[in-house]
C-alpha cells in the first residue's frame, strides 16, 4: 500500500517538475509591459520623429506604450550611458546616430562603448546631405566648383554646422579626394551656417536635405552634389558627388540599439517588427519627408556597419583636426 502511494506521488511530482522545467526553457513573452526608448537629442530633431514614428507602429503592433525618454544633454551622452547601463531585458533601447559616433570617437573617457556596450538591432534609414553654393558662385557642378576652387587655392570658404560635425567631415572627406583647399568656418548648428550661406558670407555648405530644401527650390541656394553613393529618390535631380569623385560617400543613419547582452530572441523579435515597419507606405513618406531613405537591415549587418561606420569617422576626425568642445 505504502509503496503504491510512494509510486504514485512521484509519478505526480516527476510530471510537475517536467513541466515547471518546460515552462522555464520556454522564452518569456515580449514585451508584457511599456518599453523606454532613449533619445539623444531635442524633441523635433531627426533621431526624435524617427523615434517618435518607430515608436508608434511599435504600440500598434504589440499594444504596449513606447514611452520616448528625451535625453540630449551633454551631446547625447548623459542619454547613452543611461541606455548602455540598463537592464538587458529589451525594455530599454536607443537610437544611435552618426553624430552619436562623432561623439564616441571625438570625447574620451566616457562611461559607455558605443560598439561593445550594445546589441544593434537594425539600421533603419540613412540621410544624405546637400552641397549647396551661393548662386554668385560660377559653378554649375562638382566639376565646375573643383576646377574654381584649384584656380584659387583657400580663397573659397564653407561652412558647417560646428567643428567634427558630419557637415564639417564630409566637407573634409571632399576637400581630401578632390585635392583641393577650402577654408573652414564653423557655425552653432546648420541654421546660421545656410544663413550665411545664403547672404554670401560664405560660399557653400553642406547639409541635411530638409534643412536646405526650401532655399534650393526658391533659388536662394544652388545644389550641386548629395553626398550619397548614388543620387536621392527625395532630389533626384541634384547628382551625386561620387559621379565626379568615385568613392565618395558620406551619409547619416539611424540605428535602433539594446543593451548588450539582450537575449538574441528578443533582438531578432524587434529586427523583424521594424523591418516590417519600414515597409508601411506611411512610415516611408514621412521619412522621405525627412530626407531619409528606409533600410530595415538585420542584425548581422547592422552589427558590422557600426564598427566600420566608427573606424571611418576616426578617419576623418584625425584629417580635419576637429576637436571636442569643453
Amino acid at each position: 500500500m505504502d509503496t503504491t502511494r510512494s509510486a504514485a506521488s512521484f509519478a505526480v511530482a516527476s510530471v510537475i517538475a517536467a513541466t515547471c522545467a518546460t515552462a522555464l526553457a520556454q522564452p518569456q513573452a515580449y514585451p508584457v509591459k511599456p518599453i523606454r526608448l532613449i533619445i539623444l537629442s531635442t524633441p523635433a530633431s531627426g533621431p526624435d520623429i524617427v523615434g517618435r514614428l518607430m515608436g508608434a507602429r511599435l504600440t500598434e503592433a504589440w499594444g504596449q506604450q513606447v514611452i520616448i525618454d528625451s535625453r540630449p544633454g551633454a551631446s547625447g551622452i548623459i542619454g547613452a550611458e543611461i541606455a548602455a547601463r540598463a537592464a538587458p531585458d529589451g525594455y530599454t533601447l536607443t537610437i544611435a546616430t552618426t553624430q552619436a559616433a562623432i561623439v564616441s570617437v571625438m570625447f574620451d573617457k566616457l562611461q559607455f562603448d558605443l560598439v561593445k556596450d550594445f546589441a544593434p538591432i537594425s539600421l533603419m534609414a540613412s540621410t544624405p546631405f546637400l552641397l549647396v553654393v551661393n548662386p554668385s558662385v560660377p559653378a554649375n557642378s562638382i566639376a565646375d566648383l573643383i576646377a574654381l576652387a584649384k584656380s584659387k587655392p583657400g580663397d573659397l570658404r564653407y561652412g558647417s554646422g560646428g567643428s567634427g560635425s558630419p557637415p564639417h567631415l564630409s566637407a573634409e572627406l571632399f576637400k581630401s579626394l578632390s585635392g583641393i583647399d577650402i577654408q573652414h568656418v564653423p557655425y552653432k548648428g546648420v541654421t546660421p551656417a545656410l544663413m550665411d550661406t545664403i547672404a554670401g558670407q560664405v560660399h557653400m555648405t553642406i547639409s541635411v536635405v530638409p534643412a536646405v530644401l526650401a532655399s534650393m527650390r526658391s533659388g536662394r541656394v544652388r545644389a550641386l552634389g548629395i553626398t550619397s553613393a548614388k543620387r536621392s529618390q527625395v532630389v533626384p535631380e541634384v547628382a551625386a558627388i561620387a559621379e565626379t569623385l568615385p568613392g565618395f560617400e558620406y551619409i547619416g543613419w539611424y540605428a535602433l540599439l539594446a543593451p548588450a547582452k539582450t537575449p538574441a530572441s528578443i533582438v531578432g523579435r524587434l529586427n523583424g517588427e521594424v523591418v516590417n515597419a519600414l515597409k508601411s507606405t506611411a512610415v516611408r513618406e514621412r521619412l522621405s519627408e525627412l530626407g531619409a531613405e528606409p533600410i530595415g537591415s538585420t542584425v548581422q549587418e547592422v552589427t558590422a556597419f557600426i564598427p566600420a561606420q566608427m573606424a571611418r569617422i576616426r578617419e576623418l576626425v584625425k584629417l580635419s583636426g576637429a576637436k571636442a568642445d569643453r
